[in-house]
């Protein structure tokens, strides 16, 4: 699944799925144009990747912006002239039910939902003009299962999962595919976040969530990596407007 001579866009890329999906796509051979609202974190990634021979560039982003998303495309064509993948990572976790606030619901759909789709319309225009791509947006195990207060987030991942498809069939005429991979529990720093606020240990969390899949473990962020990197890559020339689970048959069940 060479990437080679592909650009391609990841937000939300500072750490976790998103910084070790980078990772993976640049030993593959792609050129890559890193977003994340987490200027040092994200500065500190890109500068990792370039330590190692690898040609990256970072844009400071917050996606929810209109303005960023659309300066996100715009200096991928001003560093590397074309744009072949966009990977829409970004997200942030409001993992909450009733209790959300206002405030909670709108910053969420603003990254989520609203900011997923600012990025890829500003890339795919950009992917137009070259003769297609790939767009690859990640949902969650959560756009299919409810889970106890988790109805802001899953509201969110669950109108990922439908906006590929709406995108998979506007974008078709113009050669972009877009597809979505669906995580399960994956041991990232979101995870020990989630599992600080619940007074658990990170062991705890993937041992407690683990129990829940077929495999009786927690993911890897590199096992989505993969599974996104395939969506991306031309081996998946012939799939659009699909998913993949990455979850352990969490949802098999």
């Amino acid at each position: 699944m060479n990437l080679g001579n592909k650009i391609a866009i990841i937000t939300g890329a500072a750490a976790g799925i998103g910084k070790v999906t980078a990772e993976l796509f640049v030993e593959e051979g792609a050129r890559l144009v890193l977003a994340d609202i987490d200027a040092a974190t994200g500065e500190k990634t890109t500068a990792g990747i370039s330590a190692r021979g690898y040609e990256a560039i970072f844009v400071p982003a917050d996606i929810s912006k209109e303005a960023d998303a659309k300066r996100i495309a715009e200096e991928a064509i001003r560093h590397f002239g074309k744009i072949d993948i966009l990977v829409n990572n970004a997200a942030i976790f409001v993992l909450k039910g009733f209790d959300a606030t206002l405030e909670e619901w709108q910053r969420s759909l603003g990254v989520n939902v609203i900011g997923t789709s600012m990025v890829a319309k500003y890339a795919s225009e950009k992917m137009k003009e070259s003769g297609g791509g790939a767009i690859v947006n990640l949902a969650s195990v959560s756009s299919f299962v409810a889970q106890p207060n988790f109805t802001v987030y899953s509201a969110t991942k669950s109108a990922i999962l439908q906006m590929t498809r709406n995108m998979a069939m506007d974008l078709a005429p113009h050669n972009i595919r877009v597809n979505c991979v669906c995580p399960g529990i994956i041991l990232t720093e979101a995870t020990e976040r989630y599992a600080r606020e619940r007074n658990l240990t990170l062991d705890q969390v993937s041992a407690q969530e683990g129990a829940r899949t077929f495999l009786r473990r927690a993911g890897q962020p590199r096992e989505v990596a993969y599974a996104v990197r395939f969506l991306a890559s031309d081996e998946a020339s012939y799939i659009t407007g699909a998913f993949i689970l990455v979850d352990g048959g969490y949802t098999a069940q």
